[in-house]
Formats: structure tokens, C-alpha cells, sequence
């Protein structure tokens, strides 16, 4: 496959092991690390992924990651999100036919509490009607659409919300296969609470408050 998969990481050594076993033997992965104190470097490594050192921010360090690609198309993806079967499949279709738009995958949780699948479906709802899948759908985008539209800005939060408003919802594109996304923010701050708080932070940003007074609110 013509892509690089592009994965952002800061202590992520609990979940990069899955999500770059999920992508099977896909061998262009490039980690772009905001200097983790973990194990999360030697993981990349033993995987034979790229490691590239980049400042600790999300928007950064993905925008880092494409820097250092050469592939005609690259794929966005969380440390902590796992792409299902069939993904590459999908993936290969979509290339074939979107130059200039961009895919993402279905949201789904590792989770089997009944509240995921509600935020599930809302959370795809909201990627097709509003055209505003985030990050955690991971992104597929040929690198020359990528960069004119601007690429990935260094914001501290909100840096996928950024870059898909510049795509046009009428540029994405739902992909058949899922991106399976670890639950932990939701099973600690609780599956109402956590939405509500990212609502807050996405209507906050569309109000014109910095990302960086943002990111307190957000959280880790």
C-alpha cells in the first residue's frame, strides 16, 4: 500500500502495541513522539516503525509526522485506537477514487457498556451530518490534498476539528471498517459527563476561545 501511517504518541506504551499489531504488516509507520518517559519509543522501534522526536502536542507532532513522509497518501491514527478487519481493504478503495477528499472510520469503543454504543452512534451521526469526525476516526488523505488544504496546525487541542472544516464535510468520506478506540477518558469522568465536556470544549472553539485555555478544560 501507498500510504504512511502517521501515529502520534506521548506515554502511550499501554496502547501503541495494539494499534500497530491492528494494522497488520503495513511496514511505513511513522511515530512522531512528543518525549515519552516510557517504553513507548523502544515499542515503535521493535516494530519497525520510524521514530521521529517532535514537541508534546497532538497538532504538532502529527504535523511533524507528515513532514517526514513520502508516501503519496498518509493515514492519521491514534496510539490508542485500534483499526478492524477489513480496514486496509477499505482504505485501498478509497484511494483509488479520492484525490481530493478525505476518509475516516466508523467509531467504535472498547467498550461493552451499553452507553458507548449511544455515544457510538451519535458520534457517527455527527461525523456524516456535520462533516466533524475527530481524530480518534483516524484520517486518510493523499499527501498533495493534504498540504493544499494547509495540513495540520499547531494547536494544542481541537487540531482535527481544524483540519476537517478546511476538507468540507462534502470531502469526507465514511470508510467500512471501524476505528475501535479505547474507552479510559469515558469510564473515568463518566459517559455523560466526558460528551458534555468535549460539547462544551467544541462549542467553546467555534465561539473563538483559544485551544490553549482549552486544554485545561479538556483535560488529559
Amino acid at each position: 500500500m501507498t500510504l504512511d501511517v502517521i501515529v502520534p504518541t506521548l506515554n502511550a506504551a499501554d496502547h501503541l502495541p495494539g494499534a500497530l499489531a491492528a494494522l497488520g504488516h503495513h511496514p511505513n509507520v511513522i511515530v512522531c513522539d512528543g518525549g515519552s518517559r516510557d517504553g513507548t519509543v523502544a515499542i515503535a522501534r521493535a516494530a519497525g516503525a520510524t521514530v521521529v522526536a517532535a514537541e508534546a502536542g497532538r497538532g504538532r507532532q502529527l504535523a511533524t509526522g507528515a513532514a517526514a513522509a513520502t508516501a503519496p497518501w498518509l493515514l492519521f491514527l491514534h496510539a490508542d485506537t485500534m483499526l478492524s478487519d477489513g480496514w486496509a481493504i477499505a482504505a485501498r478503495g478509497f484511494m483509488a477514487t479520492g484525490a481530493e477528499k478525505a476518509g475516516y472510520f466508523r467509531l467504535r469503543f472498547a467498550s461493552a457498556n451499553p452507553r458507548a454504543r449511544r455515544i457510538e452512534r451519535l458520534a457517527n451521526w455527527r461525523s456524516q451530518a456535520l462533516g466533524l469526525p475527530y481524530g480518534d476516526q483516524a484520517l486518510l488523505i493523499a499527501r498533495d490534498f493534504y498540504r493544499q488544504i494547509g495540513g495540520f496546525r499547531p494547536l494544542p487541542l481541537m487540531e482535527d476539528v481544524d483540519l476537517v472544516r478546511r476538507i468540507g464535510r462534502h470531502r469526507l468520506v465514511a470508510l467500512e471498517a471501524d476505528a475501535v478506540t479505547s474507552a479510559r477518558r469515558y469510564e473515568r469522568d463518566g459517559w455523560l459527563a466526558r460528551p458534555m465536556r468535549n460539547l462544551t470544549c467544541l462549542g467553546l472553539y467555534f465561539a473563538g476561545v483559544s485551544p490553549s485555555l482549552l486544554r485545561r478544560l479538556y483535560g488529559s
